[in-house]
């Protein structure tokens, strides 16, 4: 059985633990090809206009897959944390993906640990029966997917890009990568399927890194950190993406060897209007070189290009004013 998953959305987070899976059941996990163009203009044609970019050129990815597989795994995410959610339109995205013609079935399993985290092996329990009625299968498949899964996140608190710690996994590369040459540190914080996607993005991480800056994002802080920072807020934040933004942003900005945050947003996407806010109110109290970047499919290579520029000109301009050079 050949089962697809769209290189999209939750792609970023959980795509090691989802594939490990399914091959440990002995299902052949066949990926959407990387965004391009053509896969945006699908997923625009397609999807209804109140949907963030994200989620349209989730469209494109699925799409692609229509012919190739059997099944594809679009999981229904509710929660994936205690008592927090996630966002309402990747809930209601199976519903939206159905009514496309030509798509596959879908494995469209419920993820919701609001209330226990226990639940989340009934979501692969059904998961795995559409390949299997042998429990003892699946009980070890979604145990060595949960390994999976923590050596993917080991790696990208190292420092590595989703890319980069997946050729690490699948034996692509002989050696971690080394880290990049740089005279100065900059975060960038946004949801993973903005800022790793080289398409939506512009190739923003590999434009910054080629400018001399070492690039730090949310996912190389670890949990406890995410929690502790995001604690300042008066009120606790019950978007799982919103609250891990925050809490990285906060940390960065507490960091004296970070020299600048990048702050990238999807239009169209409440949540992220709102954390991108504070993350800015944020770091202009501490007087911290900041830059936001909103991604539409409009949006020109030239014009964030020159923006980066500026922003790290700013940046190494005042480290200059700082040392009395």
């Amino acid at each position: 059985m050949r089962i697809g998953i769209p290189r999209a959305l939750l792609y970023y987070y959980y795509y090691p633990m989802w594939k490990t899976f399914f091959e440990e059941l002995g299902a052949e996990v066949l990926l959407s090809s990387r965004s391009t163009k053509g896969i945006l203009a699908q997923g625009l044609k397609y999807a209804v206009d109140e949907v963030c970019l994200p989620v349209k050129l989730s469209f494109g990815h699925v799409l692609d897959l229509a012919g190739k597989v059997d099944y594809i795994f679009l999981p229904r995410m509710v929660s994936v944390e205690h008592r927090k959610y996630i966002c309402p339109k990747f809930l209601g995205l199976p519903d939206m993906i159905r009514c496309l013609n030509g798509v596959p079935p879908l494995i469209d399993v419920n993820v919701n640990v609001y209330r226990r985290d226990r639940d989340l092996y009934a979501t692969f329990q059904k998961a795995g029966s559409y390949l299997t009625g042998n429990q003892l299968k699946i009980w070890t498949a979604y145990r060595r997917s949960l390994a999976a899964l923590q050596k993917y996140n080991r790696l990208l608190q190292l420092g590595l890009i989703p890319e980069e710690a997946l050729a690490v996994l699948e034996d692509r590369v002989k050696n971690e990568p080394l880290p990049y040459p740089a005279d100065l540190n900059v975060a960038v914080i946004g949801h993973p399927y903005n800022i790793y996607d080289p398409y939506i993005s512009m190739n923003l991480i590999g434009r910054l890194r080629s400018m001399g800056a070492a690039v730090y994002t949310a996912e190389q802080v670890p949990e406890k950190i995410v929690i502790k920072y995001a604690e300042r807020l008066p009120k606790k934040l019950f978007w799982t993406l919103g609250q891990r933004m925050l809490g990285a942003a906060f940390h960065y900005l507490d960091r004296p060897d970070i020299s600048g945050l990048v702050h990238v947003a999807a239009f169209g996407c409440g949540p992220d209007s709102m954390t991108g806010e504070l993350i800015e109110r944020q770091a202009h109290a501490q007087q911290a070189p900041f830059l936001s970047l909103t991604l539409d499919e409009h949006t020109g290579e030239a014009g964030v290009l020159t923006r980066i520029e500026a922003f790290l000109d700013m940046v190494r301009w005042k480290q200059a004013g700082a040392a009395g050079l």
